[in-house]
């Protein structure tokens, strides 16, 4: 959740990205300043396996590199019935803008085992970490048996990764009998540690959907901000506001070296999307926060779409074309779930009212609005329409249900949520209707508290029908230690009867799905302003398969 409102918004930078004259121009302009998909086919950083027994190894390129290279992490993700997506980036001077890499090209092998210990690896490449790329490595391991839990690790030169513990979807067609998932938003590192994350790491789940502001755009001073160190003192790189490529690179460095976060994941697969705060505070489509053009933005936006593909555990289908990046997409659970993973940033048109809360009215509820943009709203549309999962899981960034903020006749909504987007999210209620959605959970961030939701089809009807569930996963760490109930809390729950649970508390949601039902449990922590504190489930509800609404468990 950001700041309300922007400045000076000008109507002459009412950009649409669908625009073919301007957007070529982009493109154009974005391939001058950075590696497209297609400039950079041959150079890629990715892999397929091969076999362990009988392959020849390529030969290895002398690393020549003198400290842990593995400073931040490994992680896997997007898993498949049969593959999934390993993740690594080399920085031995993860502070510096090169991470004291270089320019040099460096063969980095990398091993998959079903022990932890990798007494029998089963399957073994190597790949090549570029520079173009901020060495970060993606290796999208092949031939994987559905429904296993595997390890892996990358080896370059002398030196070795942690492992990392991940596993693979089971095949699409399995009658699966349950998931369960951690449900992760808003970790601005300044607000204070990452201790939730140590917590997911310690939980049993088998993914963590990691649902927008993975990074804050904001400066970090010296101290880490809240983190208030006295034994570190970060350098003045991070002491500003991100704009350039270099600047996400060392951001995510920042983030990534925290401890907590990088046992998050190493011990579950990720799946990703993004919200504003990867790029600029409250940006839609190709429109900034401030008054500046278009394509002036859009390289920005293409130097932060670059840097969350190159620090995320994601697939080639996700590598920006410039300012430009699909990262909307489709993953199976068995029969059992089917996501379909929404970016409600990158097409969305300008928020309304210049993004400052307003009761609905003409500009907000224009039927041409759209936050998904037409393409992906039919996406989605048809793929509930093919769907033969139990459970239809739509993964997304802001606040779908209607969110009053207060009990009068003409009261504000949100604009830079769905509320903004009447229209839009009339579409999408008509469309899951239509498909016989019976199951539809949504699974929201953005705000930095933990809401239950009903969704309603009519909102401003409280006797209209149920037609899914809402949760929000309150945050990491943005928003600081947080409270159980807001001052707000009584207008809030008066104001909106659909909405079953309310709290500001640091945490997360942790969902199992089961062919019956879904149980939800809100999982917080009491501070983040010192590491450590232990975590409670602090509220738990169950929606049941063919009954949407919800009920405490």
């Amino acid at each position: 959740m950001a700041p309300t409102g922007r400045h000076s918004r000008l109507a002459e930078h009412a950009f649409s990205p669908h625009d073919a004259v301007m957007g070529a121009a982009v493109r154009h302009l974005g391939r001058r300043r950075f590696l497209t998909v297609t400039a950079a086919a041959a150079a890629l950083a990715f892999s397929t396996n091969l076999p362990a027994r009988g392959a020849v190894a390529a030969p290895l390129r002398k690393a020549r590199i003198t400290s842990d290279p593995f400073t931040l992490g490994v992680a896997s993700g997007d898993p498949l019935p049969g593959s999934v997506l390993l993740w690594t980036r080399l920085a031995p001077e993860p502070f510096l803008e090169d991470g004291g890499m270089g320019t040099e090209r460096v063969t980095v092998e990398w091993e998959v085992a079903l022990d932890e210990y990798f007494a029998a690896v089963l399957f073994r490449g190597t790949a090549e970490a570029h520079a173009e790329y901020a060495h970060s490595v993606h290796v999208d391991v092949q031939g994987l048996t559905p429904g296993t839990v595997y390890y892996y690790r990358f080896r370059t030169g002398v030196w070795l990764s942690p492992t990392g513990r991940t596993r693979t979807a089971p095949a699409q067609s399995s009658v699966t009998s349950s998931l369960k998932l951690a449900a992760v938003a808003c970790q601005a590192y300044q607000d204070g540690y990452y201790t939730v994350y140590r917590h997911v790491a310690q939980d049993d789940v088998d993914v963590v959907f990691h649902l927008g502001d993975y990074l804050y755009e904001y400066a970090v001073n010296s101290a880490g901000g809240e983190r208030r160190y006295t034994d570190i003192v970060l350098p003045d790189v991070f002491n500003r506001e991100t704009m350039t490529l270099a600047d996400y690179r060392l951001r995510y460095s920042l983030y990534k070296s925290d401890e907590d976060l990088k046992a998050a994941h190493a011990t579950h697969p990720f799946v990703v999307t993004w919200d504003d705060h990867e790029t600029e505070n409250n940006y839609a489509g190709s429109i900034p926060e401030n008054a500046i053009p278009p394509e002036e933005f859009l390289l920005r936006r293409a130097a932060a779409y670059r840097a969350f593909w190159e620090n995320q555990p994601l697939r080639a289908a996700q590598l920006p074309q410039g300012p430009d990046a699909q990262l909307y997409r489709r993953l199976h659970w068995g029969t059992l779930a089917q996501f379909d993973i929404l970016d409600t940033r990158q097409y969305r048109s300008d928020q309304a009212y210049d993004d400052r809360p307003h009761a609905p009215g003409p500009e907000s509820d224009d039927p041409a609005r759209t936050i998904t943009g037409a393409a992906q709203e039919q996406w989605l549309l048809n793929g509930w329409q093919s769907s033969s999962a139990l459970w239809n899981v739509m993964p997304q960034q802001v606040c779908f249900s209607q969110r009053k903020f207060d009990v009068t006749a003409d009261a504000a909504l949100s604009m830079d949520a769905w509320d903004g987007y009447r229209a839009s999210r009339a579409r999408v209620v008509a469309g899951a209707k239509a498909a016989g959605v019976d199951n539809w959970l949504i699974l929201t961030g953005d705000v930095h508290v933990g809401y239950a939701l009903d969704v309603k089809e009519n909102f401003d009807d409280p006797a209209s029908a149920t037609v899914g569930t809402e949760v929000t996963c309150t945050s990491v760490a943005s928003g600081r230690d947080g409270v159980e109930k807001p001052a707000n809390w009584d207008l809030y729950m008066q104001a909106n009867p659909h909405m079953k649970h309310y709290d500001a508390r640091r945490g997360y949601v942790r969902a199992e799905l089961g062919r019956q039902s879904t149980r939800l449990d809100f999982r917080t922590v009491s501070a983040i302003s010192t590491p450590g504190a232990p975590i409670a489930t602090t509220a738990s509800f169950v929606t049941e398969a063919g009954a949407p609404g919800l009920k405490p468990a």
